[in-house]
């Protein structure tokens, strides 16, 4: 699926994303921008049923171009306090459920590979790993610092 510059996106406006560990609550959403290679996106913040917390946030970008092979399609982050709970990966499987609804079959996922728990977080999501990327020179997260992405795609 790829957004068409003419097509306006529409957003769900009612989102519910829950299991029986945390919801998913909607912060907002982000139109696409062409200028800056932007899809459309989900914002969401984690909450946790067990500890009745946001405990992260994470967000949906729909669709796929040059700036979503090395950012994802799923981003996520949990607060140090949280982390080892899977959260990101309960996170992963709730925002799967909308990207389907939304048409798409695919997602990609990535991580810098350092972070070695993003990185299992992408194995138990079940997407497969396809490649170390060199981010372009001209990629946001190049100017932001950022090197290289552990790409990984998961067929939904």
């Amino acid at each position: 699926m790829c957004i068409a510059k003419s097509t306006r996106f529409r957003f769900y406006k009612r989102v519910r994303l829950r299991d029986d560990r945390i919801s998913l609550r909607l912060r907002g959403t982000v139109e696409a921008s062409d200028s800056l290679g932007y899809v459309p996106s989900y914002l969401f913040d984690i909450y946790s049923l067990r500890d009745r917390a946001v405990v992260g946030r994470c967000d949906l970008r729909v669709g796929f171009n040059r700036n979503i092979y090395y950012a994802g399609n799923i981003g996520y982050s949990v607060s140090e306090q949280y982390r080892g709970n899977h959260y990101a990966l309960s996170a992963c499987f709730l925002l799967q459920e909308l990207a389907r609804r939304h048409g798409m079959r695919r997602l990609i996922v990535t991580c810098n590979p350092q972070n070695i728990a993003s990185k299992r977080t992408c194995e138990l999501f079940g997407a497969k790993y396809t490649e170390t990327a060199e981010l372009p020179h001209d990629h946001e997260l190049f100017l932001l610092g950022e090197r290289q992405k552990l790409i990984f795609i998961k067929e939904i």
